[in-house]
């Protein structure tokens, strides 16, 4: 009997993640593991749109950041669903604490931080060997252009970015063999909660396409590498910037 196929997108209430879940389950045919830290109303809404277009999916709470949680629920869920497999991982999870060096405190680096690599390590380090198992995954890491180039302001956010980077490039070396590819995303100016309060009409002059994007945009560039089109793609960081990075 062939095993329910899933994707899991960590921090898929919102934005990115929102459409990712979305498209994930339309345009791939996965069931979702829609996964918040604290909008549960946001994560039921994102399962409704999924349910509205014929899809099937599941919100599941956890802390990126929390090792113990995230072992705990991840674990939790695969015992009560022996019938399923979980081959995509959507590394979406990220926030800002945005400053100067200078006056920024301890928490807003360490934060930042840990929620993108330590989130990364966590998700991805509690499924990997059923990756290996089923010789087949795909993970897709969402980075930044502020990863690829530094932002000021977002040293913080810079160096998280730039880490998973680093890796992605590392990760994907180590598990090529079985089939199982991981690339990243790094998206540039991004109309979403994260840069609703930004100056749109003077930020998008730095961008050669004169406009933000779409977050649907960036979901479908994850589902392009979700799927069995990229099989030959690995360790690549992939812009989507409007041309802001080339």
């Amino acid at each position: 009997m062939e095993k329910i196929k899933f994707a899991l997108v960590t921090g898929g209430s919102r934005g990115i993640g929102r459409e990712t879940c979305i498209k994930l389950s339309k345009e791939l045919g996965y069931s979702v593991l829609i996964n918040y830290q604290a909008n549960q109303n946001a994560a039921e809404e994102t399962l409704k749109a999924i349910e509205a277009n014929g899809g099937n999916g599941e919100i599941l709470q956890f802390d990126v950041n929390d090792k113990k949680e995230v072992e705990a629920r991840l674990n939790n869920w695969k015992e009560s669903h022996t019938e399923a497999v979980i081959e995509v991982i959507v590394n979406n999870a990220g926030i800002t604490r945005d400053g100067l060096l200078m006056w920024m405190e301890n928490d807003d680096w360490s934060t930042v931080l840990n929620t993108t690599l330590n989130g990364f390590y966590n998700v991805t380090r509690t499924l990997i060997q059923d990756l290996l198992k089923n010789r087949y995954g795909r993970i897709i890491n969402v980075a930044s252009v502020s990863g690829m180039k530094g932002t000021p302001g977002q040293v913080n956010y810079s160096a998280a970015k730039a880490g998973l980077i680093g890796a992605t490039k590392a990760l994907a070396q180590e598990i090529a063999k079985r089939n199982i590819t991981v690339n990243a995303v790094a998206p540039g100016f991004i109309e979403t909660d994260m840069t609703h309060d930004l100056d749109q009409s003077e930020l998008k002059k730095l961008v050669p396409l004169n406009r933000f994007g779409k977050a649907e945009e960036v979901a479908d560039l994850i589902c392009f590498l979700a799927s069995p089109k990229s099989s030959y793609i690995t360790g690549e960081t992939i812009n989507i910037n409007g041309g802001i990075y080339a």
